[in-house]
């Protein structure tokens, strides 16, 4: 109720009226001009309202007399007290239009001028890197949630560990060890909210103004950002088939890749090239951030191990997520860090927001040491792997030229190219035809960028899918 609350204590201390049944009046007129209080709300009975103020009940009923009497509110026998109007817009209180505003800091302004990130919160042709959440085993995780609350809850609910739960911390090294090649251990790895806090986290503890850093050509706007507001000088390197290719700028401080599945290209990094930054990253002295953000989903050969798990000389530092692969609200993501910077991480992160909720790691751990998260990865694979399938040949079928895909081995998404020139307008199109198309040229940063879309294909089902296309097709190209 909203005359349970302080601010309500306060507007009543505030209050110049002579007698305290004026004051209350008073009080709740100003909460109905402000439109804080809406008609047909309930107020609390006059003992309650008595006894949050430290007023006689009299003086309660007084005053809602007196405004039942103005027609501010109406008193229902048996029921309650309850708002009788709604003032007009127009005849509501205004504040006071500031003349001067507090002024952002150049990096608040940065932030800004980026316009954020807002992912749909449902399924919708064709948003980009969403799981499909209606094929996620719900009954699984509402059994283990259950066994956790009955059997730890008391532990859950206390301060954690800014490294992370240990239980999950093992179950990820485990994981990463046996599925990517890491070499790794529970020491080494940092629970976190999201990969873009890893990313903020590292670009803080590493970066000083002006320093070189450098980002793939197209490449994760995230990185770019976390990087920028860093105050580093982000320098873009191109890509070949190989990969990421190393270039003759300064040697940088950070090397930022994407070498599973390169965003947005989808080119995967051969073996040679990977060979080659790690001995420049040895040579230069500088750390290479590996993201491997979907390299769970493969759907036709084996993908390659990680470049963390080639590195000798710990200068990789790897970052994943739980986001793409159970569920984007529960919020968790891990970094894997050498021993050297794993107190200066844990010291970051506890002044950052201390640490993940304990509840969520320890379910993540028992859905990974019960084999359920392995068992999820299958299903998911073959699902999307039979949906990939269907976007490409139904691109096919009805569009042909226009759209031509990119690398699409893994991912849970496919990126298409465009004849220059008609991304805006065709993208504004099918906006009004309800499909949502990100860009693929806000990516680059060059200027004659590459024009196309992602197309998010994993949350998608089949007749979504062909509804999808059929719209795409009929796009004036």
């Amino acid at each position: 109720m909203p005359l349970t609350t302080v601010p309500l204590l306060s507007l009543f201390a505030a209050q110049q009226a002579q007698t305290l049944r004026d004051k209350l009046c008073a009080t709740l007129r100003q909460l109905i001009a402000h439109g804080t209080l809406q008609k047909g709300e309930r107020l609390p009975s006059s003992r309650l309202l008595a006894t949050d103020l430290s007023l006689s009940r009299v003086t309660v009923e007084a005053a809602y007399a007196q405004l039942e009497s103005e027609g501010y509110l109406l008193r229902k026998i048996g029921k309650g007290t309850f708002v009788a109007i709604a003032l007009p817009a127009d005849r509501r209180v205004k504040k006071i239009p500031r003349t001067s505003f507090p002024i952002l800091s150049s990096r608040g302004q940065q932030i800004v001028a980026t316009g954020g990130c807002q992912d749909p919160f449902f399924p919708q042709a064709f948003a980009a890197g969403s799981p499909d959440l209606r094929a996620f085993p719900h009954d699984i995780w509402r059994r283990l949630l259950s066994q956790r609350l009955r059997h730890s809850t008391e532990k859950l609910m206390g301060y954690g560990d800014p490294q992370g739960l240990a239980e999950l911390r093992a179950a990820v090294a485990r994981y990463l060890g046996q599925s990517r090649g890491l070499r790794c251990d529970a020491a080494q790895v940092i629970i976190l909210t999201s990969s873009q806090q890893a990313l903020q986290m590292l670009a803080t503890l590493l970066c000083d103004p002006g320093f070189p850093i450098w980002l793939e050509e197209p490449g994760y706007p995230g990185a770019r950002n976390a990087f920028i507001h860093a105050g580093a000088q982000v320098i873009s390197i191109p890509l070949d088939s190989q990969g990421a290719m190393l270039p003759s700028h300064p040697a940088p401080r950070l090397v930022y890749l994407t070498p599973s599945h390169q965003y947005p290209t989808g080119v995967t990094m051969s073996l040679e090239r990977r060979l080659q930054w790690l001995a420049f990253a040895s040579h230069q002295n500088c750390w290479i951030i590996e993201d491997d953000y979907d390299s769970e989903f493969y759907y036709d050969d084996q993908p390659m191990p990680a470049l963390q798990g080639l590195d000798q000389d710990e200068r990789v530092l790897y970052v994943g997520t739980f986001s793409k692969v159970l569920f984007p609200s529960l919020r968790l993501a891990y970094l894997v860090v050498p021993p050297s910077l794993v107190d200066a991480c844990c010291r970051l992160r506890s002044v950052m927001d201390g640490h993940n909720a304990q509840l969520m790691q320890a379910v993540t751990a028992d859905f990974i040491n019960h084999g359920h998260f392995q068992a999820h990865l299958r299903l998911m694979r073959k699902l999307y792997a039979s949906r990939r399938h269907l976007l490409l040949r139904e691109l096919h079928r009805q569009l042909g030229t226009p759209l031509l895909p990119l690398s699409h081995s893994c991912g849970l998404q496919l990126t298409v190219t465009l004849p220059q020139g008609g991304e805006e307008r065709l993208t504004n199109e099918a906006r009004k035809n309800g499909l949502i198309l990100p860009r693929l040229s806000p990516l680059y940063t060059g200027e004659t960028p590459q024009q196309g879309w992602l197309l998010g294909f994993s949350a998608l089902q089949r007749a979504e899918i062909i509804q999808a296309v059929d719209k795409l097709a009929r796009l004036h190209y």
